[in-house]
């Protein structure tokens, strides 16, 4: 292999949700305020990197020369920069190496590796992690061409299989469940009792299916507030009762041990709503709302249970896509593969263009003479005439070698094309001054 940029491969260590503790994916995580500074730390020890750091998993991926020890300094860096021994996480870690660690971030992508199948937060949280990479100068060429090929492939995975369809989370079932019901939420007034991160992210979900106002009751009034900011309007506890007269659906998601609504409180409410009906969906444990309420009329209630048997049926679907994402994932690895294997090969183009560029201009330089006596337009055209033969000449070489290059098989064209021109790979020549021969003599001469 050529030395250069080509003989970079990809490096990759990480923990995640499979085998490590969250106590210790906490403590190895990078905090979003602390992220920047990692990956201009990183920098220092590895040619390109990038972090993925999530709630799920924390994965260090790196590009170097492969006669480096990359996974042996990504822990050491990781190890140092988040204060915790190298002994604790490496028996619960994982690496991988070149096509391995290829495969393994584009099956992440597409949500394969996920707590849920095909979820698509994932998506996301790898492109800002390129950006934030790519901002910090801390991502090169390589890891970029990855990433992106990596979003393209969980883009694929979720336009052509069925594997982020249907609710595969209970809150985001809880939403479906609400859509379901009515049809259309556009018009439709939704009450969410509980501020935490359940809420907000029932919240989100509803928003996304068009909710036109969300009313929020949270045992923490600011919370509940600073959740309202984004997407609604705070309610206070007190004034739930009269909350529950022009709401509705009513999505609780609480941590409280008592009933936060009880049988008694919705007759009250359904007797003043006079027979609007109201959906009850309760996704907290313990239940927030007294089961006996579905006994009222017009109300319909579904609790945690209800969901999660859903949520269940959905899961085994997902996983049962999986086998049509595979395919995807190689199709797209191969692709990078071949992208890489032609980068391999660049340094050696380069010579043999800027070998070619330098003869060029030494023939011109000869008969400079000759050519300073001609009108401005005749050697602009001789030089452009000079220009088009180099191109020529050069173009079946240098297709040849990058599509040798890229199906595996370019070492031997490469080695010939070298042997031919006299080069090495990386070679640079001075375009103005004849370039040297292999029997020490400029270009040209006679």
């Amino acid at each position: 292999m050529t030395s250069g940029e080509g003989s970079l491969r990809v490096v990759m260590v990480g923990v995640s949700h499979r085998r490590a503790p969250i106590s210790l994916r906490e403590s190895l995580a990078f905090p979003d305020a602390d992220l920047d500074r990692a990956l201009v730390a990183l920098r220092a020890h590895v040619p390109e990197g990038v972090l993925l750091s999530t709630c799920h998993r924390v994965e260090l991926y790196a590009v170097a020369p492969p006669e480096l020890r990359t996974a042996v300094t990504l822990k050491r860096f990781w190890s140092d920069d988040r204060g915790v021994s190298a002994s604790e996480f490496e028996p619960l870690a994982y690496s991988f190496t070149g096509q391995n660690a290829v495969r393994h971030l584009l099956s992440v992508a597409s949500g394969l590796d996920s707590a849920i199948v095909g979820e698509p937060q994932i998506l996301g949280q790898v492109r800002q992690a390129l950006d934030r990479a790519v901002a910090q100068r801390a991502a090169g060429p390589v890891l970029t061409a990855l990433f992106h090929r990596a979003v393209a492939t969980g883009r694929r995975a979720r336009t052509e299989t069925a594997i982020g369809r249907n609710a595969a989370s209970v809150s985001y079932a809880a939403a479906e469940l609400a859509r379901h019901q009515f049809g259309d939420l556009h018009g439709s007034r939704v009450l969410l009792i509980g501020a935490g991160k359940m809420g907000a992210i029932a919240a989100k979900n509803l928003i996304e299916r068009g909710v036109a106002e969300i009313a929020m009751v949270g045992r923490g009034e600011r919370r509940a507030h600073a959740l309202a900011l984004e997407c609604g309007r705070a309610v206070t506890a007190a004034r739930l009762e009269d909350a529950l007269l022009v709401c509705d659906i009513v999505m609780s998601c609480t941590s409280a041990p008592h009933y936060v609504l009880t049988k008694e409180t919705l007759m009250r409410a359904m007797k003043e709503r006079r027979g609007r009906p109201l959906l009850l969906i309760d996704i907290a444990v313990p239940r927030d709302i007294e089961p006996s309420a579905a006994e009222i009329g017009g109300v319909r209630l579904f609790n945690i249970d209800d969901l999660e048997a859903a949520v269940a049926a959905n899961v085994r679907a997902r996983r049962a896509e999986t086998r049509l994402v595979t395919p995807i994932i190689e199709q797209e690895a191969t692709a990078f593969e071949r992208w890489l294997a032609t980068r391999r090969v660049v340094p050696t183009i380069m010579a043999l263009r800027e070998r070619a560029e330098a003869i060029r201009q030494s023939e011109l330089a000869r008969t400079a003479a000759v050519l300073d006596r001609l009108p401005e337009a005749d050697r602009r055209r001789i030089e452009a005439l000079t220009l088009a033969i180099e191109k020529k000449l050069l173009h079946h070489p240098i297709a040849l070698l990058r599509a040798q290059a890229g199906s595996g098989d370019g070492h031997e064209t490469e080695e010939a094309l070298l042997r031919l021109f006299g080069l090495r790979a990386g070679d640079r020549f001075d375009t103005a001054q004849p370039g040297p021969r292999p029997d020490g003599h400029a270009d040209g001469s006679s």
